[in-house]
């Protein structure tokens, strides 16, 4: 079948990618699978300077899925470009790099540090749903206006922009489309739930930074119903689903609510095959049913 698909300008080879911070930078999963066999390799997100990230523990498993708070550690941008790309383009991966900020400033000194990479990294994530320092702690993605600016700041980056938001929102169309106002050309739906877990022995939560983010198989109908309520809401905006997508009929739910393409996340950290392995579950669910195109799929469970 035709694996191809378009999420907005950005043309990729298959409908399956990875999902920023569960996949490193790439490279390492090599020894794996190919890189070059999905529709892209998105890296962990980056902020432009170098940031320790949370105390911790950070990780912890919960019974359908995980829940973290690494708190985006990294070296930052430039590290990235000059020690981690190479090594990732090396293997022939599509590329969708990742930005964060704590602030407007720091989302656009990302995007002007990623403006001169090379044409392998064919679009940047902006992930809003991160915590907006500049109102008290919450989170960009809550806010129409926070978002569009972030969006807006990051134009410096030269190159097609993905929104990621948070499912936290209670008005998650009405933030889409600030994003997509502002100049993203697609959005990522979603980011993790907000949750917390407490040792009951201890009586303390788990986590150093007490609250993480939930992902998984638990969250699986949360993300379908946020691609499915943005996609009924904006039709025309492209939409990259993610959450919870562990087999191929699970990518197959994401694209008849209305996704162009799926990101595949915690599924990696119990099998690093996960990503090619569902692709090729895809695959067979189609020829089983006799479609021919991905594009048959986006959209179909709307009237």
């Amino acid at each position: 079948m035709d694996l191809r698909i378009e999420v907005g300008s950005v043309a990729l080879r298959a409908p399956v990618m990875t999902a920023s911070g569960t996949a490193g930078h790439g490279a390492e999963f090599a020894n794996y699978l190919d890189p070059a066999s999905l529709g892209a390799v998105v890296v962990k997100s980056m902020k432009a300077d170098e940031w320790a990230g949370n105390p911790a523990p950070r990780v912890h498993p919960t019974a359908s899925g995980m829940i973290n708070s690494v708190g985006l550690q990294g070296k930052g941008v430039p590290h990235w470009l000059e020690h981690d790309l190479p090594d990732l383009l090396a293997t022939g991966a599509t590329v969708v790099a990742s930005i964060w900020g704590s602030s407007v400033d720091d989302y656009a000194r990302a995007a002007a540090a990623l403006a001169e990479a090379p044409e392998g990294v064919v679009a940047v994530e902006v992930n809003v749903s991160c915590p907006n320092l500049e109102d008290r702690g919450s989170m960009f993605a809550h806010s129409r206006t926070a978002t569009a600016e972030v969006i807006e700041a990051s134009t410096v980056v030269g190159r097609p922009m993905w929104a990621k938001l948070s499912p936290n929102a209670a008005d998650l169309p009405e933030i889409a489309e600030a994003a997509y106002g502002a100049g993203a050309e697609a959005v990522v739906l979603t980011n993790t739930l907000l949750g917390m877990v407490i040792d009951t022995e201890s009586r303390r939560p788990v986590l150093g930074a007490k609250k993480g983010g939930l992902s998984g198989a638990a969250m699986h109908p949360v993300a379908v119903r946020a691609v499915f309520d943005v996609h009924e809401a904006l039709p025309e905006l492209p939409i990259v689903g993610v959450g919870g997508t562990s087999s191929g009929t699970d990518v197959v739910e994401f694209l008849l609510a209305g996704a162009s393409a799926v990101e595949v996340g915690t599924a990696t950290f119990a099998d690093p095959r996960a990503p090619r392995r569902i692709l090729g579950e895809f695959e067979q669910w189609c020829q089983r049913h006799g479609v021919e195109s991905v594009a048959e799929l986006i959209g179909g469970a709307h009237d």
